[in-house]
């Protein structure tokens, strides 16, 4: 309406006015062109500039926002400016107020301009107030007769004094004045054309027909909407209003670089191989018996070995590993296994709480085995070779086949040395990991680990038919709701899923523990020196299942949204936690020098309770974008877990494969602080910011952000040669991947390198990204870590940062007081256009603001991640092939 308004006005004042309005050479003399000032550079503005200009005038624009003076200058007319130097920009693309000095100087402007001009369009307004007074009477009084103004504010009062808002009158000195106020309505069928032209696409624009989101933070929509889900939203926030300009930036104080110190350094390392060899020392000294020093020495080679063999996977395929570590320590059944009695039904308390164990265990086995296998073939490219898996079913058959023949035969070691077969098969299910030709084979590794060792229990056990039965329902039931659960969860539920998971590991872990202390009590007060360490075990497995479980929880609720994703900060919450520490130690001390049954089991059940209300508090104070250290965390204390199952049982499957799922949760810890530069400590706590030593002022950020559109992007991506598209946490929770795979295969069939870069912390857990990326169809061998990509940004000609932010941002290089100061990132700005799309200019997790926003060669297209993508493709796919 506004533009057509402009229009309007021109030619009316054009009907009105008694000459041409370009120049003409006549027989009969000639005739010079008219001469229009157009006062505001807005919509109407700039459409009143467009149609003087192509009726031959000489147009001439002023504004007081320095913005619009391209603009006016692309029609073909003359910026004015006044010589006070003051911004005007204000909110919602209107100007603000001025100072009274610039009023001034631009009163002084249009006085000598009123004596020039023979056309005056006025359409300056501010939201909210009354039309500004800029021409006086006077002013109007200078004009040459037959002059025409036409005054666009009328209707909130005028920008000329002498306007009558509704009507057309000559002044005395023969000016004449056209206040209309319904210009659009003197155009009915275009304005009626474009109106509801206009209003389908509004409509269409916020629900869509495959994407349906209405985006507040859009401030059209936001301010069209008066109802939404029963809440009142009228009316909406006024405009922001641009503010004084900042103050001078302070001086960044720069901590002095810390001098390496070669004796602090190697000393510190003596200390740890002191510390750990001594303690093998002590070890050695209070061991009870040979069997447990066997235990030791196992445990401590498959921790070595899980170390090794976990460093080799493939960053890509973490997601995978966290799977496939989730299914393996299902094996907890096998210790439930070893508890479970009474025939067909428990009869004891602790067969029950054994095949409670042994059924949610289960559900790990059969859910983290096919979730895992459903992420693998995600990988796959058409142009990969085809796979014939199902043969490895003939090593697995003949595997457990001779497993049964040995037992039939009678040789007592085929149990050990099955044991040693399943756990080299989970070390191999680890191992094949390491690349994506092998990933499968690991897969498959890993269930013949844990269908052998499941079997080796069995018949180790050699229960009756009944137990059998009982055995097979509680383990059957499990597996096939984990397969369920599996087969229909989405990939962007993969994180909770892993979470809740977990959970299933440490309430089997922690009954499992429980159950055991009810069947060997007796054992424990006949011979209390030779059992202390399996009961110390027994006690340490109750401890780290009780937070495993609720801490697996709560991350679960926080990443599902049942809970909010953002920390809550208990008072007090250190003394808390150490608090409850405390009691779990006192509980342990009790505990071991008491020998009723009773007293013991009230101890479990005590630090069972209190280690459950520290995995509350602790995962509690941690917001949602660290979860993917919460993960792994949780999935080191599942195989911590374990491990003490192993011990308490005697069992060397349970002791190796919770070392390996231990080693494996605590180095993709260690991955994950190390690219944020933060300690493991900082993060399990609550913390926030980095180790960086800065301790002055952050830099300050000023300057503009500059947006652009759909149509500019593509401009942008097309023409480039080189692309690098930096996903974070906001293309997962769009789901914008489909839209991205599509267009990246449309860019390289026109001759664009495209690759992706993948910060280790982006999304929620370790290689997230990487799953949804394959999900769509993005060939894994594009698809980068941060540091095999990080150098080639220079050489890039488009960097399109979709959903990311803290890593992405620059101060964690250039600021050294910046609270993200250390934390490896994704060079984008070094990339010849960066374009940036998210919700808004708001802060990330770390709630820093990004200097890269407001750099001269970044863009903000801004928007919903997923309507914003369906947009580029759709305009890729509407362009001519090259």
């Amino acid at each position: 309406m506004a533009s057509i308004a402009g229009y309007k006005a021109v030619i009316e004042a054009a009907n009105h006015f008694g000459r041409f309005f370009t120049g003409q050479i006549t027989a009969a003399g000639k005739v010079p062109p008219a001469k229009v000032l157009v006062i505001g550079g807005g919509v109407a503005g700039l459409s009143a500039i467009g149609t003087a200009r192509n009726m031959g005038a000489i147009v001439r624009g002023f504004d007081t926002r320095e913005a619009v003076r391209e603009q006016i200058q692309s029609l073909g007319g003359e910026f004015l400016e006044v010589k006070v130097k003051e911004s005007g920009e204000g909110g919602g693309g209107y100007a603000k107020e001025m100072s009274p000095e610039f009023i001034k100087a631009e009163m002084e402007l249009f006085a000598a301009q009123c004596k020039e001009v023979d056309i005056l369009i006025s359409t300056a307004l501010i939201p909210g107030k009354p039309a500004p007074k800029l021409i006086s009477k006077e002013m109007v009084m200078s004009m040459k007769p037959g002059s025409v103004v036409v005054d666009l504010a009328a209707e909130a009062g005028g920008n000329i004094e002498t306007t009558k808002p509704g009507e057309l009158y000559t002044s005395d000195n023969g000016v004449i004045h056209i206040g209309y106020t319904d210009l659009p309505s003197r155009l009915p069928t275009q304005s009626s054309t474009l109106y509801a032209n206009n209003i389908t696409k509004f409509m269409m624009s916020i629900g869509e027909k495959e994407h349906y989101y209405i985006n507040l933070e859009d401030e059209v929509v936001r301010g069209s909407i008066i109802l939404k889900e029963g809440q009142l939203m009228w009316p909406p926030p006024a405009p922001k209003v641009t503010g004084p300009p900042p103050a001078p930036k302070a001086a960044v104080v720069v901590a002095p670089p810390e001098v390496p110190n070669p004796f602090m350094d190697t000393l510190k390392d003596a200390g740890g191989y002191a510390a750990g060899l001594g303690t093998i020392s002590v070890l050695g000294m209070t061991c009870p018996n040979a069997s447990f020093s066997q235990m030791l020495t196992t445990f401590g080679l498959a921790g070595i070995v899980g170390y090794h063999t976990v460093w080799g996977v493939t960053p890509a395929l973490h997601s995978p590993l966290m799977s496939v570590t989730n299914a393996i320590s299902g094996i907890t059944a096998a210790g439930a296994l070893c508890l479970m009695g009474g025939g067909l039904m428990p009869q004891t308390t602790a067969q029950y709480l054994a095949a409670l164990a042994a059924f949610i265990s289960s559900i790990n086995i059969g859910g983290g085995f096919l979730v895992t296998k459903r992420m693998l073939d995600m990988f796959k490219r058409p142009t990969d070779p085809p796979e014939y898996n199902y043969l490895y079913g003939l090593p697995a058959a003949l595997f457990i086949g001779m497993y049964g023949f040995g037992v039939h035969q009678g040789y007592s070691e085929i149990h050990s040395l099955t044991y040693l077969g399943s756990s080299l098969c989970c070390v191999g299910a680890l191992a094949g990991l390491s690349s994506q030709k092998t990933a499968r084979l690991g897969n498959a590794l890993g269930m013949m680990g844990v269908a052998g060792g499941m079997t080796a229990t069995l018949g180790y056990l050699n229960p009756d038919p009944q137990t059998l039965m009982q055995m097979g329902g509680c383990v059957g039931v499990g597996m096939a709701i984990g397969l369920a659960i599996a087969k229909q969860i989405k990939v962007t539920d993969l994180p909770q899923l892993v979470a809740l998971f977990h959970s299933f590991v440490g309430v089997a872990a922690t009954v499992t523990c429980i159950a055991n202390f009810m069947v060997e009590h007796s054992h424990f007060v006949h011979d209390p020196s030779g059992t202390a360490a399996i009961k110390c075990a027994l006690f340490l497995g109750a401890y780290i299942g009780g937070v495993t479980a609720t801490g697996s929880l709560m991350a679960y609720g926080k990443l599902q949204g049942i809970l909010n994703s953002a920390p809550v900060f208990l008072p007090g919450r250190h003394f808390i936690n150490g608090g409850l520490g405390v009691g779990n130690l006192a509980a342990l001390a009790y505990y071991m020098q008491s020998t009723g049954e009773g007293e013991g089991l009230a101890m479990l059940g005590t630090t069972a309770g209190l280690s459950s209300i520290m995995g509350v508090t602790l995962t509690m104070a941690i917001g949602g974008a660290d979860m993917p250290v919460v993960i792994t965390v949780l999935n080191s204390y599942s195989g911590w877990a374990l491990c003490a199952e192993g011990f308490m049982l005697n069992n060397n499957l349970l002791t190796i494969v919770g070392a390996l799922i231990g080693s494996s949760g605590a180095i993709l810890s260690y991955i994950m602080c190390k690219a944020m530069n933060r300690s493991l400590m900082n993060v399990i706590l609550g913390g926030m910011g980095t180790k960086s030593k800065g301790t002055g002022k952050a830099k300050e950020i000023t300057g503009t952000a500059t947006e652009t559109n759909v149509e500019q992007t593509v401009e942008w991506l097309t023409d480039a040669k080189n692309v690098i598209i930096v996903p974070g946490y906001g293309l997962c929770a769009a789901q914008a991947q489909y839209p991205i795979a599509e267009m990246v295969k449309l860019m390289k069939e026109r001759g664009i390198n495209v690759r992706f870069g993948i910060h280790p912390v982006a999304g929620r857990m370790p290689g997230q990204l990487n799953v949804l990326l394959a999900e769509a169809g993005v060939p894994y061998d594009i698809v980068l870590e941060m540091d095999e990509i990080n150098e080639d940004f220079p050489q890039t000609d488009v960097a399109l940062v979709i959903g990311a932010n803290d890593t992405v941002n620059s101060a964690a290089e250039d600021d050294p007081n910046s609270i993200i100061a250390g934390m490896p990132v994704l060079r984008v700005w070094k990339a010849n256009q960066v374009v940036v799309m998210k919700r808004s200019l708001g802060v990330g997790y770390a709630a820093v603001d990004n200097p890269i926003f407001f750099n001269q060669n970044t863009a903000m297209l801004l928007g919903d991640a997923k309507k914003r993508c369906d947009e580029l493709l759709a305009s890729i796919k509407a362009l001519p092939p090259r």
